[in-house]
């Protein structure tokens, strides 16, 4: 799901594109700066999130083989940035990754 919403910026991306090639025509036009920074802006944002997801995947790999307890709760604090399922299963995993048990 995570890496399914990071898709949304892609609207500014083509915002962002029409902007620059002129899709715009009138007094009132944007500049191609602003069509830029829509593209660059959003660039960023869907590479956030993609990266999220595979770090998501990672953990969840990492977990059932009980190994780099460290990455899997750095991911899981992440996780709590995506409202309202992963702060859920963020704070549920940060729960019980703090037990001693888990970290034997």
């Amino acid at each position: 799901m995570t890496a399914l919403f990071a898709c949304v910026p892609l609207l500014h991306v083509g915002l962002g594109i029409a902007m620059v090639a002129g899709g715009f025509d009138g007094k009132d036009a944007p500049p191609p700066i602003i069509g830029w920074l829509f593209i660059v802006i959003a660039g960023i944002f869907i590479l956030s999130g993609w990266a999220l997801s595979a770090c998501i995947i990672l953990a969840g790999r990492k977990i059932k083989r009980c190994r780099s307890w460290t990455f899997c709760l750095v991911v899981a604090c992440f996780m709590c940035l995506m409202m309202p399922f992963g702060t859920v299963l963020g704070v549920f995993t940060v729960i019980v990754l703090m037990r001693e048990s888990v970290r034997a």
